[in-house]
């Protein structure tokens, strides 16, 4: 074997290790609100935290910070809620939700690119 086939075969494992990592053995930055009737989120290339957890029959106020100017994440969607809003650049954007039930409810950007969870528990 040649060393240039051995480079070829050593990257190549090396990008499978490297994509198994990053795509599964990533965990989730998760935000609890326990006391507090509102979370901050940060909007740039994404949304931080990416994971919140709430207490179910409380309402809580989501605080959407965009950074970004990216036109994807200009709009937030919370489907379960019936929530599309608009996000204004470096403008705080308030938006009360009431979860009924225990579970998972998605946050996407307008275009569906860009994710997060709201926890119900």
């Amino acid at each position: 074997m040649e060393i240039d086939s051995l480079l070829v075969a050593l990257f190549s494992i090396g990008g499978i290790f490297f994509t198994y990592w990053f795509f599964l053995m990533r965990k989730d930055e998760e935000a609890l609100v326990v006391n507090a009737n509102s979370i901050d989120i940060i909007v740039k290339g994404g949304y931080s935290p990416e994971v919140i957890s709430i207490p179910h029959g409380r309402t809580t106020t989501l605080n959407f910070l965009r950074r970004d100017s990216s036109s994807c994440l200009e709009e937030v969607v919370l489907p379960a809620f019936k929530i599309r809003k608009y996000l204004p650049l470096n403008k705080t954007t308030a938006i009360p939700v009431t979860p009924k039930k225990e579970g998972t409810y998605e946050i996407s950007c307008g275009m569906n690119m860009f994710h997060g969870k709201i926890v119900v528990r």
